[in-house]
């Protein structure tokens, strides 16, 4: 096994077919600009540096077709010159290149410097294709412009002012996981379970903009009063370890803009113009965080544009609201609306199921797609009797369109990269890659757990990034306590305000001649025997070449620290620890191979099978984490959530396990939450907007599935599924009925297609053999 192969699959049998600096607020507004050496940011990670004398109207001779091939409405987007502009991007309708063009637009009219652009995104990828669009469309002053996600931003306004809250500028951001374990300890709670759900709820609060205080004063009920006292806990220890988690990378920003004068003058000088895509997702701190960016109280003044589609808004769950999409209009008066409704990925056939399903829930903002890419093939309903079985008609519907094409004309798409497979919950996955595999079908999963993001692997990396770098303060964290070695969270504490008063790294303060002034003698020993420890391993395994010795130092190290025994103590169930340990034993195995030069170095630093010191790979380890997208062009068939599939396409999918109870996802039954909330004509009133909030969400859920299909859909239900280990009647998703198909032309057994197609080769074959036999005698 390799680390990668939780995500990836590739039959054994045969190959796939081929087939960063910081924005300086205190930089002139656009009136008189300055040059400025400031370069593009991809999520926290800067490129080298731009050069400097680019200014605003730079480059015209390469933007002088800015408008080409565009339509009236996204030609209108990219001129629009006045100050706050609302984009309402259909899904298709080519919203990056309409935000990459008004940036480049911004730049030839002299609107903006190009320091003083900031585009925010959701993901890493989005902000990837925006660089990459904005270079190819721009040229030189695109390496100027800020292009990151809410939360890179976040980490660097903390880096340039965080001080003034009291944050050190190389404070640590914690993971899931390490988060989990402070929450264990803050609670007093050895359930990870627990400490999980007092995470999500925390969450939600911050994302809310409380604090401990608040949540604890508009706590419902004993259970949150319990959680907002965990929390106040929580923050305690956040503020000990000089560290934030990620919802900290909204609201700590929030609390910079809002409090503190000084420092929100600087940020808003600098915007010259902020970009927001996928508005739809932001919560209600991130628009508050905008709000103050583009100008806080003067409304009239604030130059910025919001693109996103109240019809993909799927993220409910975690905070986002289409409240921010209506406050809008109310806050900024002068707000320009511009529909893009034009849709250039689909059918027609296909945007009329989509326009039909999203059709009943109500409307912010109204709007009809539309394709002039013709009718296209008709959406097929796929009905099976369970999950395995309509698991084998979903391959076979793969086979016989490799195989026959669709029966139009044009490109066909017959690779595995144009087939994708989407389902509501990730535990959907397994019977549909049993299936695949039986088929030889090569396939990726994408929004599941990467190897590289289990919590036993990332253990082992906290340690490895600690030798590699000393000052790392997350793998400190994590390494110190991991598994627990008598250095309790008071000692961390006192240690990490010592590092924060003389600003170094919690390693370098544990070796201070002056922390015996805070600490007691035993806590500073035990921090020195840490200290030395870490040492001495950086220094072996500098040392430890080839993997024969590789392995050797690693299961010798993991004895040391008992780490086997560390994961049996944390599980409830054996059976989980055993696979954990297993998984230990697998990237083990995996790295002393890449130590001896058995495996090319899959992060893609050297493709050499030369000897390396286990220090040497790994320093590549963390790079790993980027392979599901270097290899994103492979050959394979895509499996995903129908959450981890919004802004992707492909020309084939299937949406698959569409029936009541799965998507619709769970919806409960109103009268069961009245009852809960006591029976009263308001409880049943909440229960019902809960319930009509919930479906309209799933709606847009089926929504976003429908508009990645861009040549062919095919929709599919099962008679029975699984719950839990019975078996259990199912029928199919209103979702299939709001569609309003022609159930005549499109129901379809993609399994007698593929027998037919397979008799038809067979009689051409043997039509060729008898041709051949002929050809000889004569």
């Amino acid at each position: 096994m390799t680390p990668s192969s939780s995500a990836h699959y590739q039959p054994p049998t045969r190959p796939a077919q081929s087939g960063a600096s910081v924005p300086t607020p205190s930089a002139p507004t656009p009136s008189a600009p300055t040059p400025s050496a400031i370069p593009i940011i991809l999520d926290g990670h800067g490129g080298p540096a731009g050069t400097a004398g680019i200014g605003p109207g730079a480059g015209g001779e390469q933007r002088s077709h800015l408008l080409d091939g565009l339509n009236p409405q996204q030609r209108e987007a990219v001129e629009f010159r006045g100050q706050a502009l609302l984009i309402i991007a259909g899904a298709g309708s080519g919203k990056t290149s309409v935000l990459t063009r008004r940036v480049a637009s911004l730049l030839e009219t002299r609107d903006a410097w190009p320091s003083q652009i900031l585009a925010i995104t959701f993901t890493n990828k989005a902000a990837a294709e925006m660089r990459e669009r904005a270079q190819g469309l721009i040229g030189r002053p695109a390496r100027e412009v800020v292009i990151c996600t809410f939360h890179a931003l976040g980490v660097r306004m903390l880096r340039q002012d965080g001080e003034v809250l009291g944050l050190k500028p190389n404070f640590s951001i914690l993971d899931t996981d390490d988060i989990t374990s402070i929450l264990k300890d803050a609670g007093g709670s050895v359930d990870a379970a627990t400490a999980r759900q007092w995470q999500w709820t925390i969450s939600s609060w911050k994302g809310q903009g409380l604090n401990a205080e608040q949540a604890q004063l508009l706590a419902k009920d004993d259970n949150e009063r319990i959680i907002a006292r965990v929390m106040g806990h929580y923050e305690e220890r956040l503020t000990a370890y000089q560290s934030v988690d990620f919802d900290d990378l909204i609201t700590l920003p929030l609390k910079l803009l809002r409090d503190h004068e000084a420092v929100r003058d600087r940020w808003q000088k600098q915007m010259g113009h902020v970009l927001v895509d996928e508005y739809q997702d932001t919560n209600a701190t991130q628009y508050e965080v905008l709000k103050l960016l583009v100008g806080g109280n003067d409304p009239v003044g604030a130059r910025f544009t919001a693109v996103g589609d109240d019809d993909q808004s799927i993220y409910g769950w975690r905070g986002a609201t289409l409240d921010n999409l209506r406050k809008l209009p109310v806050d900024f008066p002068t707000l320009k609306v511009i529909k893009l409704e034009q849709n250039y990925r689909s059918t027609s056939a296909i945007l009329r199921a989509a326009n039909n399903v999203i059709g009943p829930n109500p409307k912010l903002y109204p709007k009809n797609l539309w394709s002039d890419l013709g009718e296209g093939e008709p959406v097929r309903v796929v009905d099976a009797d369970s999950e395995e079985h309509e698991a084998e008609r979903t391959v076979a519907r793969i086979q016989s369109l490799r195989a026959s094409g669709l029966p139009h004309g044009g490109p066909q798409y017959q690779e595995f990269r144009h087939f994708a497979i989407l389902y509501r919950a990730n535990h959907q996955a397994k019977t549909f890659e049993k299936a695949l595999r039986k088929a030889q079908i090569p396939y990726k999963v994408s929004g599941g757990t990467s190897f590289f993001d289990r919590a036993e692997i990332k253990d082992l990396c906290g340690w490895f990034r600690l030798w590699i770098n000393n000052n790392d303060d997350p793998a400190f964290l994590r390494a110190v306590t991991t598994p627990k070695r008598g250095i309790g969270h008071q000692t961390l504490a006192q240690l990490g305000g010592f590092a924060s008063r003389y600003k170094v790294s919690l390693f370098e303060a544990l070796f201070s001649s002056s922390l015996a002034s805070v600490l007691n003698t035993k806590a500073v020993g035990s921090l020195h025997e840490f200290g030395r420890y870490v040492n001495d391993l950086e220094f072996r395994a500098r040392r430890t070449m080839g993997a024969e010795d590789a392995r050797a130092f690693l299961m010798e190290w993991l004895k040391e620290i008992d780490y086997e025994k560390h994961l049996y103590d944390g599980e409830d169930s054996e059976k989980v620890a055993g696979a954990r340990w297993t998984n230990v034993l697998d990237f083990c195995d995996w790295m002393s191979a890449r130590c001896g030069g058995q495996i090319d170095d899959a992060a893609g630093v050297s493709t050499s099978k030369e000897i390396k010191s286990l220090l040497e790979v790994a320093q590549t380890v963390s790079l790993l984490s980027t392979i599901s997208e270097r290899e994103k062009d492979r050959d394979v068939v895509t499996l995903s959530t129908l959450h981890a599939s919004k802004g992707l396409e492909w020309p084939h999918v299937m949406l698959v396990g569409v029936t009541e109870g799965m998507l619709p996802f769970k919806l409960r039954d109103s009268g069961e939450g009245a009852a809960g909330l006591g029976g009263s004509e308001q409880a049943h009133e909440a229960a019902n907007a809960a319930t009509l909030t919930h479906m309209q969400e799933e709606r847009r859920l089926m929504y976003v599935g429908i508009t990645r299909a861009q040549r062919s859909l095919a929709v599919s239900w099962t008679r029975k599924r699984k719950k839990g280990r019975e078996m259990v009647p199912a029928v199919p998703s209103r979702f299939i009925a709001e569609m309003g198909l022609d159930q005549a032309t499109t129901k379809e057994d993609p399994r007698e297609k593929l027998r037919a197609l397979r008799a038809e080769f067979a009689k051409k074959a043997e039509g060729n053999a008898a041709a051949h036999a002929t050809g000889r005698t004569t």
